[in-house]
């Protein structure tokens, strides 16, 4: 993890996050988060609502078009705004404060978990689909295992790339748009690291440039190498798609796929565990969430208590619902997310014609994604209405949380003690402490958090 002990000269030792992600390591997060396990479980879903082979690539390729166009975006905001916490700081600094709350208690209860549960799952999946190799494996071994962890080219001539087994109706494109964009999911994590990137006016678009196309192109590859060692029904029925596909291929050193596989999804872990950990702590240091999760080690200089709710989160997740249909939920709401930030940067626009903007995007760019939003997010709440509607239920529920927490200030005392003796619980048990920013206006950013703390061991 990115993070260490700044030391000032003549002066004591800081605890602080430090600048040391270059634009090698912003390209790895990018491409790391992206390919995890959406590459190996996307595929069938894709085939599934798609109804065709030549239709699915096609759906492949425009999810990556739709991610440039996104990330082209968010590279203007990036330099614009450059905060940590990626949408949540873009949102609370255009639209205001119950807004970026929002979007933070989405992302914290749904979105993070819900991507790690289901990359978690994709690990133990192909863990134990050598164990169980005719079978789906037993549903209570491969959560434990997760929570452990967190030549067929005719297929693909014209003739019969489009040979349809099943009509798709717009409702059924709008889902295989969902399933292709949570392997696409990851494009902006890179934004929410932005403070502790170098040069991030250079290297956050950079990255953005270099890694969507790469992995666009990664990604119709590997489907067009499926679709070349398997049949789409031999792809539709198996549980583990890359097994299957080394099966195919490699014969006796088949067993090379599913450690491949693990390998991935376990770093891609990694990865969306360091950014939601970010975002954690950018919503605590805004006031938006406990200001226990705000506090970084005072040795390793990472983000402990924000680690701790992500991973518990995560497994509470895990228990609830299929792979796919969680998918959907993190599909829907992750594009809900990405749709509100993109209209916060034509807002942007109005309201501050003015500021230094680094990059400036053609307008008709994020007009054009915000279009294909509308037209995903519409269907996709009328093919599968109550996945979505309870994913936009759980973002409401957020509201009261956000008066009751946030915005009401004058709690009675008896409240501020448990809040405050809680806090120092927590700092006792993760050893912790606020990072040590440079400036005053760094410092005050927190000054407006859940409650106060006192004691040593926190800023004063």
């Amino acid at each position: 993890m990115a993070g260490g002990e700044r030391r000032v000269p003549g002066g004591p030792e800081r605890v602080a996050l430090k600048k040391e992600i270059g634009l090698v390591s912003a390209c790895a997060i990018i491409i790391g988060n992206i390919i995890g396990s959406g590459i190996f479980i996307s595929p069938k879903g894709v085939l599934e609502h798609a109804g065709s082979v030549g239709l699915a690539l096609i759906i492949w390729v425009l999810g990556g078009g739709v991610a440039a166009l996104g990330s082209l975006c968010y590279a203007e905001l990036g330099v614009t705004i450059p905060k940590s916490g990626g949408d949540y700081s873009y949102v609370t600094e255009i639209f205001g404060g119950l807004a970026g709350f929002l979007l933070l208690w989405s992302a914290v209860l749904i979105m993070y978990p819900t991507s790690l549960a289901v990359i978690a799952l994709t690990f133990s999946n192909y863990v134990l689909q050598p164990v169980f190799p005719n079978c789906i494996p037993p549903y209570n071994a491969s959560r434990i295992l997760s929570m452990v962890c967190l030549r067929n080219y005719k297929e693909l001539t014209p003739s019969n790339a489009f040979d349809f087994w099943m009509t798709p109706s717009v409702g059924h494109l709008a889902l295989a748009f969902l399933q292709g964009s949570f392997a696409f999911s990851g494009w902006n994590f890179l934004n929410y690291v932005t403070e502790e990137l170098v040069d991030p006016r250079r290297n956050l678009p950079r990255a953005i440039f270099i890694s969507i196309p790469l992995v666009t192109f990664v990604y119709t590859f590997t489907n067009i190498a499926y679709f070349t060692a398997m049949s789409p029904q031999e792809l539709l029925s198996s549980n583990a798609v890359a097994v299957t596909f080394g099966e195919k291929l490699l014969g006796y050193f088949s067993w090379v796929m599913p450690v491949s596989v693990a390998l991935s999804t376990f770093g891609g872990i990694n990865g969306y565990l360091f950014t939601s950990s970010r975002l954690c702590f950018s919503g605590a240091r805004e006031g938006h969430l406990p200001s226990l999760l705000a506090m970084i080690h005072v040795k390793h200089c990472t983000p402990i208590p924000a680690l701790l709710v992500c991973c518990l989160a995560t497994l509470i997740i895990m228990l609830v619902g299929d792979t796919y249909t969680l998918i959907n939920y993190v599909s829907f709401i992750n594009y809900l997310c990405y749709g509100v930030t993109i209209i916060g940067l034509i807002v942007l626009r109005w309201k501050k014609p003015k500021i230094f903007r680094p990059i400036k995007v053609n307008l008709l760019i994020p007009i054009t994604y915000l279009a294909f939003w509308a037209f995903l997010l519409i269907f996709s709440l009328y093919s599968e209405p109550i996945v979505c509607g309870v994913g936009l239920i759980i973002i409401l529920t957020g509201v009261p949380v956000f008066f009751l927490g946030v915005y009401w200030r004058n709690k009675p005392k008896c409240v501020n003690r448990l809040i405050e003796s809680m806090t120092c619980w927590g700092q006792k048990l993760c050893f912790v402490v606020y990072p040590q920013c440079g400036s005053a206006e760094e410092e005050a950013s927190s000054a407006h958090s859940w409650q106060p703390v006192s004691g040593t061991a926190v800023r004063k």
